[in-house]
């Protein structure tokens, strides 16, 4: 079973996948949420291709350990999720994800706009290996 990871935002949600044997977590292409483009139906697509058995979602949430607004739109997104896919979807804390997607980028010769077209992907990567580093530990 693969598993998806996703850093959903108002502009991209970007997105990793599980390898197939193993507890490693690949980039995907980010998808763009532009007006009139239904991006769950591209989500949807790469669900069935890559015949994910099991969601994790990063949630926002606030440094002192709090839900704030940005997370109570994950949390809705999540139960969307749920419904459309009938997938088991977690929520794994994704604080600070983006600005340790940034540093692993910093020393990287890409462009500014590489850079923001990868972040969301890497950030994906990182909330996913969190929770398949957790799952790997569980075992132990």
């Amino acid at each position: 079973m693969r598993i998806l990871g996703i850093d959903y935002g108002e502009k991209r949600v970007g997105l990793a996948i599980s390898a197939p044997v193993g507890f490693i977590a690949q980039g995907l292409p980010t998808i763009e949420r532009m007006d009139g483009v239904d991006y769950l139906e591209e989500l949807a697509d790469i669900i069935k291709e890559k015949e994910v058995g099991k969601i994790i979602v990063g949630l926002p949430k606030n440094m002192n350990d709090t839900i704030g607004e940005k997370a109570v739109e994950v949390l809705e997104f999540v139960e969307t999720l749920k419904s459309k896919f009938d997938l088991p979807v977690h929520t794994v804390d994704e604080r600070l994800t983006t600005v340790r997607a940034h540093k692993a980028m910093s020393g990287a010769k890409m462009s500014r706009k590489t850079k923001k077209r990868r972040v969301d992907m890497i950030a994906a990567q990182l909330i996913l290996q969190c929770y398949l580093d957790k799952l790997a530990h569980s075992v132990r």
